[in-house]
């Protein structure tokens, strides 16, 4: 697939992050990923994140990668478009090669990891020139970027991401510098050009999306996907805004949980709401306590509460727990 084949730009709205099933046995459930995809879409997703940190990324191996990949693309089916990590440190001249793997899937976006481009310690303009050789070695292939905090969180100054954003080959941008001034900056620095902010702290959502972010990628999106989707579409409507407010608080206030003993929390959100999955995480996280879980179902309770009283379909009806 060349990049002719693909559209300029993402399509504004929710990108969920998505997790990967797992059977009890510790493998990859493939045909959980195919109904987890789908589920996403009947969710109402402008598009899909495939092959992320909430896809246990770093704990699947080279070939699982760029399966999971394979296999959210070809659910998709061109439905929305897909885009997944393809940069796991290493050489820039290995990273690009596996770019170059993980495009051959059909993703309309290959995502680099910007603390692998440059050590903790190493500056600005070391992680640059390493941006500009990942570009030249990756031929024409549409990329992103994701502040991803593992290794470490390297944020993207806004000059530095106007630069890189001027070669009109990053046309994604996963926000985690939690601060509503420098996504805001952002915008401003890639204004005029095929590229989309998608802001992950949902404590900012509505505040990002009216400064112009294109949608949001939030881990949240494992929970309630079907709220998300909602204020991406109503957070500029003047006759819901007590509606928005009240979402976006809730938010606010539920933002510490959802990231506990994550993504064991998400997948058992989704067991409660019907969806069929495991538990099950290769990631070494918090243990999922009795008081964690009564916790998160006083949150699901909440969260159909809210879902009724917006009239939003119920998009896990029909799932029957495994």
């Amino acid at each position: 697939m060349t990049p002719a084949d693909h559209a300029l730009s993402l399509p504004k709205g929710f990108i969920p992050v998505m997790l990967t099933p797992f059977l009890d046995s510790g493998e990859v459930d493939y045909e959980g990923l195919k109904l987890l995809t789908e589920m996403y879409m009947e969710a109402g997703c402008a598009g899909l994140f495939a092959n992320c940190l909430s896809s246990e990324m770093y704990e699947l191996n080279e070939e699982e990668r760029l399966q999971v990949t394979q296999t959210v693309v070809n659910k998709a089916a061109g439905r929305v478009p897909v885009v997944a990590t393809g940069t796991f440190g290493g050489p820039v001249s290995l990273q690009a090669d596996f770019v170059k793997r993980i495009y051959q899937t059909g993703v309309q976006a290959v995502i680099i990891i910007t603390s692998l481009l440059a050590d903790e310690n190493e500056s600005d303009k070391i992680f640059l020139s390493r941006a500009k050789e990942l570009l030249d070695l990756t031929n024409d292939v549409p990329l992103g970027f994701y502040e991803c905090p593992v290794p470490y969180k390297r944020l993207i100054e806004s000059g530095l991401l106007k630069e890189l954003v001027q070669t009109g080959r990053i046309i994604y941008h996963k926000d985690t510098s939690l601060d509503i001034h420098e996504v805001t900056d952002r915008i401003k620095a890639a204004k005029g050009f095929h590229f989309g902010l998608y802001d992950a702290y949902m404590v900012n959502a509505v505040q990002s999306l009216l400064a112009g972010a294109a949608g949001l990628s939030c881990i949240q999106g494992n929970i309630y996907p079907e709220l998300i989707v909602w204020i991406c579409k109503h957070y500029n409507n003047s006759e819901r805004q007590n509606d928005v407010s009240r979402l976006q608080k809730f938010f606010t206030d539920s933002m510490d949980l959802v990231h506990t003993a994550y993504p064991v929390i998400a997948k058992y959100s989704l067991q409660k709401r019907g969806f069929p999955i495991s538990t099950f995480t290769r990631r070494k996280v918090d243990p999922l306590t009795d008081e964690l879980k009564r916790q998160m179902d006083k949150l699901l309770e909440e969260v159909e509460s809210i879902r009724q009283e917006l009239d939003i379909p119920d998009i896990f009806e029909k799932y029957t727990v495994k």
